[in-house]
């Protein structure tokens, strides 16, 4: 987390909202003294935290091992010029969108994997209409269970909940606006976010 308490969130309805948009996670946890760390879909709902990962992935075996794991969100996020505040003696920063959530792990039985497996398919195949969605009842059942075998689902306990939310709050409103304009310009869609984000009124995300 970064220190500096002006940039920290702590709005759950902004941190799920971000969980949601993104759902792509960095999962860590400690195995032998040392980090271990994977990548993974995620679904956050009702102060949990669903993934899955291959039963042969290392991590699996280190979450199981700790009980204890890590989520880290990245969101958008883009390079600010320090010629873009137009104040004297700034440097170079990056500003940008995350969420880490943290607590206890624990695998998941079949049925609540399957679960987790159909909540997932159906959270992103929606995303894709008008394309009819895609369910299980398209794979043979024989190949599902067989697939299924080949993971482990896990669900974590969310103990914390915190994200950073850094738009050059820091900065005075005139020079934030001034950096969210360049930030306009720029062909990327990361800087494009950042920049929305900033154009907004300070009380809300």
């Amino acid at each position: 987390m970064h220190p500096a308490r002006a940039f920290h969130e702590a709005d759950p309805a902004v941190l799920a909202s971000r969980v949601a948009e993104r759902g792509f996670a960095v999962i860590v946890g400690t195995g032998e003294g040392r980090p271990v760390v994977a990548h993974a879909p995620v679904l956050l709902d009702e102060g949990r935290l669903r993934f899955h990962l291959s039963a042969a992935n290392p991590l699996g075996k280190a979450l199981q091992g700790s009980g204890w794991g890590l989520a880290v969100i990245t969101g958008a996020d883009t390079y600010v010029s320090p010629d873009w505040y137009e104040l004297p003696d700034q440097v170079p920063t990056w500003n940008y969108l995350s969420v880490e959530i943290e607590g206890p792990v624990r695998a998941l039985e079949r049925r609540a994997a399957t679960a987790l497996l159909e909540d997932l398919s159906a959270r992103y195949e929606a995303d894709l209409a008008p394309k009819p969605p895609w369910t299980r009842a398209k794979l043979d059942p024989a190949k599902f269970e067989t697939l299924l075998s080949g993971i482990v689902a896990f669900e974590m306990t969310v103990e914390r909940l915190e994200g950073i939310t850094k738009l050059s709050q820091n900065k005075p409103p005139e020079a934030v606006q001034r950096v969210a304009r360049y930030l306009v310009d720029i062909p990327d869609a990361g800087a494009s976010v950042i920049a929305a984000h900033m154009l907004r009124p300070r009380a809300s995300e």
